[in-house]
């Protein structure tokens, strides 16, 4: 597998499109940060890292709206590729959707939003848009 996260968001969306209650995820450190940073910020119910077998894996639980059966998440786009990394720095940290979505960004102090890298002032590689 050339690239860990984009299979990640995949996994995601193909489980939202199915509307699956809960998808899981094989686990790795980037991707445990990147659901720490989903659920933080009310885009996903619940998660759990589980430590069997060599690799582990990431049980995540989707959050829907209950009246209308609607998915938190509408769009998880990656942007940072392998053969293309995308890389900004503090004064140049995308807004998605004009602030209403959360870019997430690969950075020195670890995986974070946009907001949160603005607020401490450092870029980093722009890992996914999610609204």
């Amino acid at each position: 597998m050339t690239d860990p996260i984009a299979d990640y968001l995949t996994r995601l969306r193909n489980a939202i499109k199915a509307s699956h209650r809960i998808v899981e995820i094989p686990a790795s450190n980037i991707k445990k940060e990147l659901t720490k940073v989903l659920f933080d910020k009310g885009y996903i119910q619940n998660y759990k890292f589980e430590e069997e077998g060599p690799q582990g894996s990431i049980k995540i639980a989707l959050k829907y709206n209950p009246s209308t059966k609607q998915n938190a998440i509408v769009s998880l786009a990656r942007v940072s590729k392998p053969g293309l990394r995308k890389y900004v720095k503090h004064d140049e940290l995308p807004r998605v959707i004009n602030g209403l979505g959360i870019a997430i960004l690969s950075t020195s102090k670890g995986v974070m939003t946009d907001k949160e890298a603005r607020t401490e002032g450092i870029g980093g590689e722009v890992l996914c848009y999610v609204y």
